[in-house]
């Protein structure tokens, strides 16, 4: 048995920020970003939480497949900008939904964590454990960045998407996923309750980035895991109808396709509207393709994700 896809759902704040609303704040213009990033805007939380975009995601991801809530019998949450340490993301969306007899975990492996928890619920299907799992990527990462530090401001945006699957048969999914622990300097954030933390200069944590090494790390990394993940298959690149890869940088996805000598219309990207939502970035692409009517039944599918950790996972799936 696999996991189908038979609903997507998707939620962004409405409040948005765009390259010039950001110039009145850091030394930056429309341009630097546009030719650095591809990112024209990006939709920050006000009253809203990462656990609520999440739920709304859910909501609509429920809806589109027609499938009662009670039916649910897990949810994975990938976040790693939960509005709350526990409860966990997923039981609030749990509640939202009225899921009553699902089970619920978040999972924090940053950019990464959607492509993680969607073939963590692959595996839980194929092994017969579970036969409806609603996969969500939800972040805030507007409160973890610096809005003082130029070099990771402009890139992070908020928002949730999601996939509800239901065990059917069909083509087997093939996936794979690494850690490397070791560079896992390049792209970090510490935690604000560390006993060390200065509390009488107020000082706080926010997101660390080595621009270049995380470049390095994603345009090399990225295509391997593809063509990783087509020899388990026994595929070639022409066989695959869209690469969907995490939204962090037109450059890193331009890159990624030059290296596998792929066409870049393969590679969607909405990283213009959004910029980088983290574990968000994925779902709500795939949101976005399926209710426009890109996506086709029998056509096959390559996500890949790439952040912190540094951690990197791919999923090759039949819609």
């Amino acid at each position: 048995m696999v996991g189908k896809i038979c609903g997507t759902g998707s939620y962004v704040p409405p409040h948005v920020m765009d390259n010039d609303d950001l110039a009145k704040i850091v030394d930056t213009s429309d341009e630097w970003i546009r030719e650095r990033t591809g990112i024209g805007k990006r939709h920050i939380i006000e009253e809203e939480t990462t656990s609520y975009m999440a739920g709304q995601a859910a909501l609509r991801a429920v809806e589109q497949s027609g499938i009662d809530p009670s039916e649910i019998e897990l949810i994975i949450a990938a976040t790693s900008s939960s509005d709350v340490v526990f409860p966990c993301a997923a039981c609030e969306v749990q509640k939202t939904i009225g899921a009553v007899h699902a089970a619920g975990y978040d999972m924090n492996a940053a950019c990464t964590g959607f492509v993680l928890a969607f073939n963590t619920a692959q595996a839980y299907i194929s092994a017969g454990i579970y036969k409806t799992v609603l996969v969500i990527g939800a972040d805030s990462m507007s409160n973890l960045v610096d809005w003082n530090d130029r070099g990771t401001c402009i890139l992070f945006g908020d928002g949730a998407g999601a996939v509800l699957l239901r065990a059917e048969e069909g083509t087997p999914v093939y996936m794979a996923a690494h850690s490397d622990g070791g560079k896992g300097q390049a792209l970090t954030l510490q935690s604000r309750h560390r006993k060390d933390w200065d509390k009488e200069s107020g000082e706080e944590s926010y997101i660390y980035m080595d621009g270049q090494a995380v470049f390095k790390f994603a345009v090399r990394k990225v295509p391997e895991i593809i063509e990783e993940v087509l020899e388990k298959a026994e595929m070639s690149l022409e066989q695959i109808d869209y690469f969907v890869l995490h939204q962090a940088n037109r450059r890193i996805i331009e890159a990624a396709a030059k290296r596998l000598k792929t066409d870049i219309t393969k590679f969607p990207m909405n990283l213009e509207e959004y910029a980088n939502t983290s574990a968000a970035t994925v779902p709500i692409l795939l949101d976005e393709m399926n209710r426009e009517g890109s996506l086709k039944r029998g056509q096959k599918i390559m996500l890949a994700g790439f952040g912190a950790g540094l951690t990197w996972a791919a999923s090759l799936f039949e819609w």
